[in-house]
């Protein structure tokens, strides 16, 4: 009440100068809106002839490492094929309508709901990035004006919207958005669109095929049925079925008709795309950065990592393995990845066997794909382990081996419901004791899932994450079957990993830039190296002298030996052998290599060293010959006086108390402090006791031979 009678008798007593200055504000605002009057009514009406000589923009080229290389010309012999309105098919007309405006035939040119909306978000969030455009304003933004987004612009888009549609009619209007639009790298226009996705005319499309037109308008990069966001494509496609079914532009069955069609898109056809998957990653990576537009018609030079004598070398080699292996390993598809540990520079992406071969999905990218590992999470297992105070002499025992404590040691459900888990070797056999060392060069599962008890599965998933392996999760969504590769994992993330193995534990997070510049030759981004202790050097020192250990790999693994260099490798299956990996590394490269089926569909049931390995083998021979030689740092423990330790983490697996499994001598959360007072009330004691005790009943004359054995060095101990 007492403001309010302040300001009473304020303007009692200031009648005048309020006056004035409300006299004063509509003067201003008078000749303000004459001018804007005067400034619209300047703008001259757009001519109907002028809109068919639109440009492209200056064009975005991508270029290999040395910036010699092009390869890729986003807009580079722009196809663009104008056709008349009545030769276009009404679905991809209503569908167009349908996501983009859907009150074109209603409205003046603008949509003043719209604009009101996009004005009141510019005002609060101070970008001015929400247009609100109609197809009229679209059209005059694409042919006649800058794409720099300021208010001056708009408003200029505002009038030429508003004087184009008192010059020409909506079909006329929609015809010329229809032929000039683009829809991904260089391809203009509905025509040229369903061409290039469809191979067939404009007047030829389904509704479905229709729907996915449209779709793609609203980003074609992003949307880009020849990229890796096909699943994002297919959920804006429904989105425009459901506008059109929602305007009564198509019935209800065909809506649900067309939401269920299977459409084959044609392969990507251009003789200029050099290294397409790579190239894809790469614009995927800029549209998020810089946007859509800039990606289009920005004029941006992009140098990246790419050695493309690398990656032609690979491109090569992995279409002529898999062609000439595919019956004999039920394997029509594999990938490699190059990285370089000391930068984290993407030096080769080969994301199938042929980019254009639509039978496989060939465009489909698995170099960035999520599939099970199997046995090649195992290094990040042990990593976790020797970083806790286990060392690679630690002596488990690979026997047969039940883990649900829900259940007996013979494998039988104790509670109702339980899933017994006793996995078995890839072999189905077993080896009594092994080291730490024996048990992953040689990839035995049973020692590998004892590992991750003994780690810890949340501090596993901490090490594969601190060394570079994304999209992992809550420590709870999995179990101890994450030793033998249950969680998900892309062939770029895990040589990424790999890769900071090879660097000692320094993390280099994998890059595909070296320089973007605009078009007036300003550098936009620029790479730097940015190194990070990812995890403590120790532990990885250790991980590399086993995986580099070529005597501690039976057989099998021979066949991946790299001659005259040391190496350190992993290789992994899945189950029904649906994924074959192999990743190897020396200090400064690392590669990893994947072969399967997009399909999900198994391979042959052999090991992945004899699947993929002799095309990682080819490949890395062929590339260390332009690669220095360099040895891997030794860890402390390898020349360390190990009389300290406990016998079991220093090889010896017989005791004058008998023999027992590591859980006897060691309290897991610190194996080197003391002997634990009451080792069985550990959860998993007695079920390991009695894998090892059925092994020593059928072993006791190699227990009388050998009273104390070491597996280390081989020498009896007493």
């Amino acid at each position: 009440m007492k403001l309010a009678k302040k300001i009473s008798r304020y303007i009692k007593h200031h009648k005048a100068l309020i006056a004035n200055i409300a006299m004063g504000a509509m003067a201003l605002g008078i000749v303000a809106g004459g001018a804007l009057i005067l400034w619209a009514s300047s703008l001259k009406t757009p001519d109907l002839n002028s809109f068919d000589t639109r440009l492209a923009g200056i064009s975005t080229k991508i270029y290999d490492r040395t910036g010699n290389v092009l390869l890729y010309d986003v807009n580079q012999a722009v196809r663009r094929t104008v056709v008349p309105f009545e030769t276009i098919s009404p679905y991809l007309k209503n569908a167009t309508i349908s996501i983009e405006d859907e009150d074109f035939y209603k409205h003046s040119g603008i949509n003043i709901s719209s604009i009101i909306r996009s004005v009141f978000v510019n005002l609060t969030t101070f970008n001015f990035t929400q247009g609100g455009s109609t197809i009229t304003q679209q059209v005059i933004k694409n042919s006649l004006l800058t794409p720099e987004k300021t208010i001056t612009r708009k408003i200029k888009e505002w009038v030429l919207a508003i004087k184009l549609e008192r010059s020409a009619n909506k079909d006329f209007i929609l015809n010329l958005y229809l032929n000039q639009t683009p829809y991904g790298g260089n391809i203009y226009g509905v025509e040229e669109a369903s061409r290039a996705f469809f191979g067939k005319s404009a007047k030829e499309v389904s509704i479905a095929e229709a729907a996915y037109i449209a779709a793609v308008a609203q980003a074609p990069t992003y949307y880009s049925p020849f990229g890796k966001r096909k699943d994002e494509l297919d959920k804006r496609k429904n989105v425009v079925l459901k506008k059109m079914y929602e305007l009564k532009y198509i019935t209800e069955d065909q809506y649900n008709s067309a939401k269920n069609e299977q459409v084959t898109f044609t392969p990507k056809a251009t003789n200029s795309l050099k290294a397409p998957h790579f190239v894809m990653y790469v614009l995927s990576y800029l549209e998020n950065k810089y946007g859509e537009e800039a990606v289009q018609e920005g004029g941006l030079k992009v140098i990246t990592t790419l050695n493309y004598d690398m990656q032609a070398k690979a491109e090569q080699m992995v279409k002529d393995y898999v062609i000439e292996n595919q019956k004999r390993l039920g394997a029509e598809n594999a990938a490699i990845v190059a990285i370089d540990p000391k930068t984290g520079h993407i030096l080769t992406m080969v994301g199938s066997r042929d980019y254009f071969d639509k039978d496989i999905q060939g465009n489909f990218n698995v170099a960035t794909a999520y599939r099970q590992p199997g046995s090649s999470f195992k290094p990040f297992v042990y990593v976790a382990a020797f970083n806790k105070g286990y060392t690679p002499d630690t002596i488990l025992f690979d026997v047969k081996t039940e883990f649900n404590t829900n259940c007996s040691a013979d494998g039988v459900a104790l509670v109702e419901g339980a899933r017994c888990y006793h996995p078995p070797n890839y072999e189905g056999g077993y080896k009594g004791p092994l080291t730490m060392r024996a048990s992953l060069a040689q990839s035995r599962n049973i020692p590998a899932v004892k590992t991750l008890y003994l780690a810890g599965i949340e501090q596993t998933l901490d090490a594969a994450e601190a060394l570079g392996i994304r999209n992992l999760g809550d420590a709870r969504n999995y179990g101890l079957s994450l030793a033998l590769g249950s969680a998900e994992v892309s062939p770029l993330d895990m040589t990424g990993a790999y890769a900071a193995l090879a660097n000692n534990g320094v993390r280099n997070t994998p890059t595909s830039i070296l320089r973007v510049e605009d078009k007036f030759g300003k550098v936009l981004e620029e790479f730097e190296v940015d190194p990070v202790q990812a995890y403590p050097e120790e532990p990885v020192l250790e991980l590399n002298e086993v995986l580099s250990d070529a005597v501690a790999r039976n057989s099998i693994f021979t066949l991946n030996f790299i001659p005259g260099r040391t190496v350190a490798l992993k290789t992994g299956t899945t189950n029904d052998s649906r994924d074959a990996w192999i990743i190897g590394y020396t200090p400064n490269i690392a590669v990893g290599a994947w072969m399967g089926n997009n399909n999900n569909r198994p391979m042959s049931q052999i090991a992945s060293a004899l699947i993929v390995g002799p095309l990682w083998q080819k490949f890395m021979i062929e590339i260390l010959k332009d690669i220095p030689d360099e040895s891997f740092t030794p860890s402390a423990y390898s020349s360390a006086d190990k009389s300290n330790l406990k016998p079991v983490l220093r090889g010896v697996w017989q005791n004058p108390d008998g023999i027992h499994e590591i859980l006897h001598y060691v309290n897991k959360d610190n194996p080197q402090s003391g002997v634990p007072s009451n080792p069985s009330s550990d959860p998993q004691y007695n079920l390991w006791e009695a894998g090892v005790q059925q092994w020593a009943q059928t072993s006791t004359l190699l227990q009388n031979i050998i009273p104390l054995y070491s597996t280390t060095t081989g020498e009896r101990l007493q």
